[in-house]
């Protein structure tokens, strides 16, 4: 499949030029308006962007005919842009059905792994916790071996509290002030209960009202789309609630039918909104649902002209009930960066995704450490709408400190 993007003033010029360039076979997979680069967009009628595919075996007929025409140099540097872009489209789509199998693979040992643990915890006390003690006492054995061997204080040597936390990918700064905090209890508790006291006091969770409109925002690949139809499958098939689905995200090739797909499975309302005006008209056709689910565009939190441009269209559909969704997968600075850079949207609870597709959860305590913001939801598959929960405080210790999956 050959795949081209036109931007044009008008439907017809589109349509001459796919027609001439593709052939009548050519098949439209998206237009969106969009205004030209610089401070004469501003000023300026917006043009139109189309994207149009068509079957190779379609493009060579029509291409025959355009060779008749035109220079044969500039036909084979054509035909060459067209086969790199075959061949980079089949490169994605390998790689993504790799990465699937890969992900279902892991999820699978990882049930495996959990299932035994299960079965052979035969005592009251659970069984991971059990080795945490064994780990910490094995460690302080360990330390005042070197002690006597070397002479090192075992004051500056990291504790197995330490090590444990950085295992599971905690950031060193959360380490740094969790250690403090057990230092400072002078309970009789063990360190790992203090650990876990801490741990609790530090993850805030929240139960959010799922009523009127729900926005969610955040960066590209979190899955956002997929949350937004498994919080629609989980309200209007579960609870039986009127729900409506309003996507912005007109930018990413395929978002609009994938959530239109859901959207026609589940026999609920489906608006595209392109502009303001489409979005006020969008929420007024909603006007009898009882909760409206917004999608939006995945922005990057480096780019402040695109997340004043989101803010436009968050503002707009007049709602405090805004999730920001973040990936489990992203790594820590990178995630410090987004949580500051969506700030400016008012978002008031966190959505963590992906959780299937890591096998330590420290980032759970790293995003809540750094937004203060609490936890609504994890999603951990791609499963509709099965594969998205709330979790309690000490759930989510025990999946920090590993003595618990999450699948």
């Amino acid at each position: 499949m050959i795949i081209k993007r036109y931007i044009v003033n008008t439907m017809n010029e589109a349509m001459t030029r796919i027609r001439y360039e593709l052939g009548r076979d050519a098949v439209i997979i998206s237009q969106r308006k969009i205004r030209k680069p610089g401070i004469k967009g501003l000023f300026s009628a917006k043009s139109i962007e189309v994207t149009a595919a068509v079957e190779n075996e379609v493009n060579e007929k029509k291409q025959n005919t355009v060779n008749d025409n035109s220079n044969s140099r500039n036909s084979n540097e054509l035909n060459n842009i067209e086969l790199n872009s075959i061949e980079a489209i089949k490169k994605v789509v390998q790689q993504e059905n790799e990465n699937i199998n890969n992900s279902r693979v892991v999820q699978k040992q990882n049930s495996s792994v959990h299932k035994v643990s299960k079965q052979s915890d035969n005592n009251p006390e659970n069984l991971m916790s059990e080795m945490l003690k064994m780990k910490i006492m094995i460690s302080e054995l360990s330390q005042e071996r070197e002690h006597t061997i070397t002479g090192k204080p075992i004051e500056n040597q990291k504790s197995d509290i330490e090590k444990i936390l950085f295992d599971n990918d905690v950031d060193s700064e959360n380490i740094e002030n969790i250690m403090v905090k057990i230092k400072n209890d002078k309970t009789e508790k063990t360190d790992l209960e203090k650990l876990k006291m801490v741990l609790k006091e530090m993850i805030n969770v929240t139960k959010p009202k799922l009523q009127g409109r729900i926005v969610l925002v955040g960066p590209t690949g979190v899955g956002k789309t997929t949350t937004i139809a498994k919080l629609a499958g989980k309200l209007a098939l579960a609870e039986g609630k009127k729900v409506g689905m309003i996507t912005v995200d007109t930018y990413r090739i395929g978002a609009v039918e994938q959530l239109k797909a859901y959207a026609d499975i589940m026999n609920l309302p489906f608006k595209v909104v392109y502009n303001m005006n489409d979005m006020d008209k969008a929420i007024e056709s909603m006007s009898e649902c009882e909760v409206v689910l917004i999608d939006t565009t995945g922005r990057s939190s480096k780019n402040k002209m695109q997340i004043a441009e989101l803010r436009t269209f968050v503002e707009k559909a007049d709602t405090k009930n805004i999730h920001l969704v973040l990936s489990s997968t992203t790594k820590n600075r990178d995630m410090k960066y987004i949580i500051e850079g969506y700030r400016i949207l008012n978002y008031s609870s966190i959505i963590v995704t992906k959780l299937d597709e890591t096998s330590t959860y420290g980032s759970i305590l790293n995003i809540l450490e750094t937004a203060k913001i609490p936890l609504s939801f994890v999603s951990i598959g791609q499963n509709v709408p099965d594969d998205i929960k709330e979790l309690s405080a000490d759930s989510i210790v025990s999946l920090i400190l590993g003595e618990d999956t999450i699948c």
